[in-house]
């Protein structure tokens, strides 16, 4: 398989790209910069990395239309986004999130209807774009009702709209794949565990956390990808599907795992204490029942891969 991955320098892009890699696709990526960050490896920068901005009306330069289309991918993983939450706004989407999330993703699906051959393309959204969950209420599938209350996921809600109207208007076969959390090593520090993990790391008094009460689907970035890839292959024309382990996990758990590893004398500071939260947790059945994906890595190994990371930059600091 021939693929293009946007956003191949970003956390989940980088190790997608490796699975590809290791499953002997072929691939191309692009990025804003067009430069890989420090954390990749030979491989990686082998790779063709086309300096490509989606997010910009006129990022997507006539060069780079003629290099993807010499390339011709059978798939394009389409990752390139605002992916942070909070870089989106709170409940309302800034100016940039809906030129980036809506307007990036319109421009990748112009893009991919362009080509002589038009590609499956891969639409990476997010579990936000479902709304409030309930301890009574919480395992949701794909038919529950969009519902974003906050920023990014109404980008992200808006760009499945597009989405839908490539399929009918294009004729493209676009998947859309609502992530869940997912996290591991090389993830930035403005996402939970990362957060945590530089914290024990750098050697604070105390690890600062915001609320240890919240119930939230964590999954292994590595087991994440594969995902996309059986989907790519496997999956429904025109499908919807969640990604994530089904399974709910405590923060507070979460935390107890890095303390353990990390540093089990060292002092918690919850910053929000407060009653039991729940965010969506993932029905996994129909990613299951078309590709047979199941998790394999256990949380302690993302857990001890993440801090392994972090202990290494600390000693690349010096």
């Amino acid at each position: 398989m021939k693929a293009l991955i946007t956003g191949i320098t970003g956390f989940a892009g980088g190790f997608l790209a490796e699975h590809l890699l290791a499953c002997g696709d072929e691939v191309l990526g692009c990025s804003r910069s067009g430069r890989w960050p420090a954390w990749a490896g030979a491989e990686l920068r082998r790779l063709g990395l086309l300096a490509c901005d989606v997010g910009d009306a006129a990022g997507i330069t006539d060069q780079v239309r003629q290099q993807i289309a010499r390339f011709a991918p059978d798939c394009i993983y389409h990752l390139a986004a605002l992916s942070v939450p909070t870089d989106c706004g709170t409940i309302e989407p800034t100016g940039r999130a809906i030129e980036v999330n809506v307007g990036g993703t319109s421009r990748v699906l112009k893009l991919a209807s362009d080509l002589a051959h038009k590609p499956r393309v891969v639409f990476i959204s997010t579990s936000h774009v479902y709304g409030a969950a309930t301890e009574q209420h919480h395992l949701l599938d794909e038919a529950t009702p969009a519902a974003p209350r906050r920023a990014y996921g109404k980008t992200k809600w808006l760009a499945e709209q597009e989405a839908t109207r490539a399929r009918s208007e294009q004729g493209l076969d676009v998947l859309v794949v609502r992530s869940f959390q997912h996290s591991g090593p090389r993830q930035e520090p403005r996402l939970m565990l990362p957060e945590w993990t530089a914290q024990f790391v750098g050697g604070e008094e105390a690890v600062r956390v915001k609320h240890l009460n919240t119930w939230i689907d964590l999954s292994d970035v590595r087991d994440v990808v594969r995902a996309y890839r059986l989907l790519a292959e496997r999956g429904e024309q025109n499908g919807v599907y969640n990604v994530g382990s089904g399974v709910a996990r405590r923060t507070g758990d979460i935390l107890d795992v890095l303390r353990r590893l990390a540093s089990p004398d060292r002092e918690i500071i919850e910053q929000q204490p407060g009653d039991e939260r729940w965010d969506p947790i993932a029905d996994i059945r129909r990613l299951q029942a078309a590709t047979g994906w199941r998790p394999e890595i256990e949380l302690e190994t993302t857990v001890r891969d993440t801090l392994d990371y972090w202990r290494q930059a600390a000693v690349r600091r010096g």
